[in-house]
């Protein structure tokens, strides 16, 4: 069995983290407009909820090939050069997820060593600070998959097609509009 269990983990945490948020924002909402009250630590939370939910999206995106990317230039190399290309774009990839994966380590141990305490939530900043060196390793890992599977010679889709979606999606359109259509 494949690591699966991180995928589903990874999409369990990402749609608690929308539902959260959105939970939070329609609470405070309803809070300020109804009762004429607001909740003070809301925005913080909503904003704490919206980076993990960021940062743990990269890694979701990547392994369902969700990013964009401008590559009408790759489209137009032989299969070969394209293939290498996006193999060395790849290495850049885990190897930018590696600095930046380093600077946010030390950045949330610095954090934690000086113990500040969030603005409005009785919780030490580098809680909810961690979800950066989490999601960069996260990242690293699914670009890692990525290049294991370009170096096996496996169709491996680093960025998403939105001309191909764009079409698959209209074409569905007009087959609804026509099944509409007959008597």
């Amino acid at each position: 069995m494949k690591a699966n269990w991180i995928g589903r983990l990874e999409e369990g945490v990402v749609a608690f983290l929308l539902a959260a948020m959105t939970l939070v924002t329609f609470m405070q909402v309803v809070a300020r407009y109804v009762f004429n009250y607001s909740f003070t630590w809301a925005l913080e939370l909503s904003t704490y909820l919206f980076a993990g939910l960021i940062f743990l999206g990269i890694s979701y995106g990547i392994r369902v090939g969700a990013h964009i990317g401008v590559d009408a230039v790759i489209k137009l190399m032989p299969a070969r050069v394209a293939h290498v290309i996006t193999i060395l774009a790849t290495v850049l990839c885990i190897v930018y997820g590696a600095i930046v994966f380093a600077g946010s380590w030390v950045y949330v141990e610095r954090m934690y060593e000086i113990g500040i305490y969030a603005q409005d939530l009785p919780i030490e900043q580098w809680i909810p600070r961690a979800v950066l060196p989490i999601g960069f390793a996260l990242m690293m890992y699914r670009f890692l998959q990525v290049l294991i599977d370009l170096l096996r010679g496996r169709q491996a889709h680093l960025l998403g097609d939105e001309a191909a979606d764009a079409l698959k999606y209209s074409a569905d359109a007009d087959d609804e509009i026509s099944d509409r259509e007959k008597p």
